[in-house]
């Protein structure tokens, strides 16, 4: 058993020693005096702070992988030539060849890493960016990450693997391509202007494309549901329609991008990268070229924007259409029920007329000739009477849904 020395006036003795004689008050005493010394030697709050953050750092920049320490791009000069092309770099190198900081590479880690992906696999990391620094400019757009300057275009390629890179070879060796005949080109525009050009027609007809993708897959499920209503098509309309919301939000990201830059008088400022190379900083509102430029790209961001909104309103009144339809047949299999149960009824009254008759109990109706006939009719009245009272109501109840449903609507409406 371990043993805590108590220092005090009569001596040292171990506590929980059968020996020892201190009071039960002075070891009490004695033990909040070393339990505040012991709390004093601690290291103070803002020190136990910083030793956490400095450990979760440490933590975190352990788990790294291996790939993110270097960068694979592609690297246009300033006649617009490909002098690199698919070479790795290593991150610290870069960032200080270029005067840039590591959050500065958070959204392209993300990519090259694969880590903005959910269960899934669909893509989480859509919100587009165009950021000025104090000599280059940092896009992402869809899957086009590059830094612009006034005399060079660094292409930053995407390192999730094999299969992906083969997924992405043919849009990206186009891209690249579009890119070398842009910035080689005979343009009275400056070389920044004619990459962020570049960069901007290929995310522009990317969406372009995929709009129309959307457009013919939807249109060929909207049509077989005119045909008729079966539950795979509408299985294909759910996830179709799920798409079509996904890329809406892809496309107004990209428009409001646009648009919020063409608002910012400093930031258009900012995109005059030659001017800064000059020495000759930009200053004022006068910005045609470059407004110019993003006004067209806006404007058919805007337009895709506009028809992803037609196929959600008529998925949306394809869906009414169908709940219409269900409602209707489901309406009329509760009245094909009700009806059954108002012509048993009727035949109910019947066969209990015809039981009573049939008792084997004395009764003046046996005793007579015509009791049987008697009995016959007496039923058949009742069941006809009955049967024409149960479709009467029938007939007065769908009468009254019909006409509560279009004061429910206006009602729902207003």
């Amino acid at each position: 058993m371990t043993s805590v020395i108590i220092d005090n006036n009569l001596g040292r003795h171990p506590i929980g020693c059968p020996h020892s004689s201190i009071p039960p008050g002075e070891i009490r005493r004695q033990l909040c005096r070393y339990s505040e010394i012991y709390q004093g030697a601690l290291p103070p709050k803002r020190n136990t702070e910083t030793f956490q953050d400095l450990f979760i750092s440490k933590t975190l920049s352990s788990t790294k992988h291996t790939e993110s320490e270097h960068i694979r791009c592609t690297i246009f000069d300033q006649q617009g030539s490909m002098v690199q092309h698919g070479k790795e770099i290593r991150k610290s190198e870069f960032m200080k060849q270029h005067n840039l900081v590591p959050r500065d590479f958070r959204k392209l880690s993300r990519h090259q890493q694969g880590l903005a992906t959910n269960v899934t696999g669909i893509n989480l990391d859509i919100v587009p960016s165009i950021v000025a620094r104090q000599d280059s400019i940092l896009l992402n757009i869809l899957n086009i990450r590059a830094m612009i300057k006034h005399d060079m275009v660094v292409v930053f390629d995407s390192t999730n693997g094999a299969s992906s890179q083969r997924q992405e070879s043919y849009s990206h060796s186009t891209f690249l391509k579009e890119m070398d005949e842009r910035l080689s080109g005979n343009d009275s525009l400056p070389y920044e202007f004619r990459a962020l050009e570049a960069i901007l027609i290929s995310a522009i007809s990317n969406l372009t494309i995929e709009m129309k993708v959307h457009q013919t897959v939807l249109s060929h499920i909207l049509s077989g549901l005119d045909d008729s209503i079966e539950r795979y098509k509408l299985r294909y309309l759910l996830i179709q329609s799920k798409k079509t919301a996904q890329f809406q939000r892809k496309a107004i990201l990209i428009r409001d991008l646009l648009e919020d830059l063409l608002e910012r008088d400093d930031e258009l400022n900012d995109l005059y990268l030659t001017n800064k190379g000059q020495g000759q900083p930009r200053q004022g509102s006068n910005h045609a070229e470059i407004e110019m430029l993003l006004e067209s790209y806006y404007k058919t961001a805007d337009e895709i924007v506009q028809t992803m909104e037609n196929l959600k309103s008529q998925i949306k009144t394809t869906e009414e259409i169908i709940n219409i339809v269900l409602d209707s047949n489901r309406n009329e299999l509760m009245l094909l029920g009700l009806k059954f149960s108002t012509g048993l009824l009727s035949m109910g009254i019947a066969l209990y007329i015809s039981a009573l008759y049939g008792m084997n109990l004395e009764n003046f109706i046996e005793e007579s000739n015509g009791g049987f006939e008697v009995v016959v009719v007496v039923s058949v009245i009742s069941l006809a009477v009955l049967l024409r009272f149960g479709v009467k109501q029938l007939r007065k109840l769908e009468k009254i849904t019909m006409d509560r449903a279009p004061h429910e609507r206006s009602k729902k409406l207003h």
